[in-house]
């Protein structure tokens, strides 16, 4: 236990940061989801519109998250400024990769709302883990 919290406190091991974004990164994307899937099935309101919703809370709460946590002390040499717009512009291929799955799931292949939940929460972070890591936050 006392090796995990060590890797969980040192960003300049990858793994540590792997499993940081992992941990703060499936927290906002559960919470996302579960935003997505209210707004879309129970309330009723359009799929995309829904996924933008809860877009805007994953970007505003990932970037304190992740800021402060994930990627603390990753030694980025860039601006606050900087790392904002690499961040909202990663968030904004966040946002496309979610909207594809959301028309995908729900008009291509005319599933019931739930059915881009999956995709939400296990690939679109996987996909973008690299290009915060590599880029926003290097």
């Amino acid at each position: 236990m006392k090796h995990l919290w060590h890797l969980l406190h040192h960003s300049d091991h990858v793994f540590a940061q792997i499993v940081r974004y992992g941990l703060t990164g499936g927290f906002v994307t559960i919470i996302a989801a579960g935003i997505y899937w209210i707004l879309a099935d129970p309330v009723g309101i359009n799929p995309q519109l829904s996924n933008g919703i809860a877009w805007l809370f994953a970007v505003m709460t990932g970037y304190a998250i992740h800021s402060r946590w994930s990627f603390k002390g990753h030694n980025s040499t860039a601006s606050e400024a900087v790392i904002t717009a690499r961040f909202f512009a990663v968030a904004l291929i966040g946002l496309g990769l979610n909207s594809l799955w959301v028309w995908l799931m729900t008009d291509w292949l005319g599933g019931p709302d739930w059915w881009p939940v999956p995709l939400l929460v296990f690939v679109t972070p996987v996909l973008v883990f690299p290009l915060n890591r590599y880029w926003v936050f290097r």
